[in-house]
């Protein structure tokens, strides 16, 4: 066979993949709800104010990303920290990173504590319970921000939609 024909195969191949790939519905996977019945489970993220443990661990992770040189009012220094804790945990060989996450997401959630009608709280919906910055039924999980733009390895995405955050919720 010549390379032509090779090529030819293969891309003959690719398209009937995606032609059965396009015929299979895609399914979604819901988190697993434990023994909790799905009629109690709110559909509307439910909060709760923040207890002392909680308050204790946002000011530790404050203090971790100020020891870091990380200025959470500046949400440049908060993106360019974000960068450069990602390239060290990739050129590291990519070990645990949920720590660096948490870091990130509570530099992200205090800005928006700072420069919006946003307050900490603890939030809770169908796919689970995390620290949450809301004002009435606009909520913001930013763990959730921070971990989907950290496995896609996505740099430089901080200042445009933290800032258009800010933006959406002025004070």
């Amino acid at each position: 066979m010549g390379l032509f024909d090779r090529i030819k195969g293969a891309a003959r191949r690719k398209d009937e993949d995606d032609a059965e790939e396009a015929r299979e519905p895609r399914v979604r996977v819901l988190p697993d709800t434990g023994d909790t019945p799905s009629e109690e489970l709110p559909l509307k993220p439910e909060s709760r104010r923040l207890r002392e443990e909680e308050r204790a661990r946002i000011d530790s992770l404050l203090a971790a990303l100020e020891a870091e040189g990380v200025d959470v009012d500046d949400l440049e220094s908060v993106g360019a920290g974000l960068d450069r804790a990602l390239a060290r945990w990739v050129s590291s060989g990519g070990s645990d990173h949920d720590e660096i996450v948490a870091r990130y997401a509570v530099a992200v959630g205090e800005h928006l504590h700072r420069h919006t009608d946003l307050a900490w709280e603890v939030a809770t919906d169908v796919f689970g319970t995390d620290l949450a910055v809301v004002a009435g039924d606009f909520v913001v999980v930013p763990a959730n921000l921070v971990a989907v733009r950290w496995m896609r390895r996505e740099t430089g995405w901080v200042p445009q939609v933290v800032g258009h955050l800010v933006t959406l919720r002025n004070r």
